[in-house]
């Protein structure tokens, strides 16, 4: 399983140059069974780590380009009526895939935004009146541009809670991205790309992240930071029991990617940024991302 898990890593990283760091944290957050949420600038790399990500899992992926007349059913899908048979027939969506790139979430309407809500949750959508589940693993990776771009709908706090984890890919280092100019286009090594696993594989990943060990004691550390954002007068509400599993969750997975069959403090620390950041907001109305540091430094291990 080592093998596998780092074979992924480096097979995307051949894609993504000098994201080490994201790349882990993506993968993590698919172990997790999670889903991702990236905000960055257009042209920094989103759309191609899902898309090496998928390839190197051996997953089924589809992509929608999310825009302001993009409409649910595009997403779900939809019945049309067969003549010959007398009966309607369900074209399914490109929801039905086991990696879903939401490419520019924030370009489409609420209303629009809102037809992810139950496949993030249920791994199942109700269409017409019927439910049908989606394939396993299922996996949503969204993109979001900044919102103080033109065109945005900013996500609400509902749909955010939906995405275990938040991150910011950034521009490359200055050696990546000579590397980046110097070489052929990135997208082209993904053709030859021979997947590292396959579905069977990530659920064996998921389970094994299930067994890593959790300590009482750390569940106290846990509990102590989320009581910390729920009495504190610097956030204007604090972590859910949702969010504080979300942080169990993550750090089970990154003790496995780190080869570890327990959890430390060291993992809690290490994915609190990415669990808490889009999920906590300042009294002050900002976001809390910046401000996880001190929340670390004012919760004692």
């Amino acid at each position: 399983m080592k093998d596998r898990l780092l074979c992924v890593q480096k097979r995307v990283g051949e894609s993504l140059l000098g994201k080490e760091q994201q790349i882990k944290l993506a993968l993590a957050c698919i172990i997790a069974r999670g889903h991702l949420l990236i905000e960055d600038l257009p042209g920094v790399g989103k759309t191609l780590l899902a898309q090496a990500l998928a390839k190197a899992l051996g997953l089924g992926f589809s992509r929608v380009q999310f825009t302001s007349d993009l409409l649910p059913a595009e997403i779900l899908g939809v019945s049309t009526f067969d003549r010959n048979t007398g009966a309607f027939v369900f074209h399914p969506g490109p929801i039905f895939s086991q990696v879903v790139l939401a490419d520019e979430i924030n370009r489409a309407t609420p209303k629009t935004q809102s037809a992810l809500l139950e496949a993030m949750e249920e791994r199942q959508v109700t269409i017409e009146g019927a439910t049908r589940p989606l394939p396993r693993p299922f996996f949503v990776m969204a993109t979001q541009n900044p919102e103080d771009q033109a065109g945005t709908f900013p996500l609400p706090e509902s749909q955010l809670d939906r995405f275990l984890m938040r991150l910011r890919l950034g521009y490359p280092d200055a050696e990546a991205e000579r590397r980046l100019w110097r070489e052929p286009d990135r997208r082209l090594a993904l053709e030859g790309m021979e997947p590292c696993t396959g579905p069977g594989g990530v659920e064996e990943f998921q389970r094994a992240a299930d067994g890593v060990h959790v300590s009482d004691n750390l569940l106290d550390y846990v509990r102590r930071l989320v009581d910390y954002t729920r009495n504190s007068r610097k956030y204007r509400f604090g972590l859910s029991p949702r969010g504080g599993a979300a942080v169990i969750r993550s750090a089970r997975a990154l003790a496995l990617l780190d080869g570890l069959d327990y959890v430390g403090p060291e993992e809690i620390q290490g994915v609190l940024p990415y669990v808490a950041g889009h999920r906590l907001h300042l009294a002050e109305g900002e976001g809390a991302e910046a401000d996880i540091g001190e929340l670390i430094k004012a919760v004692p291990v």
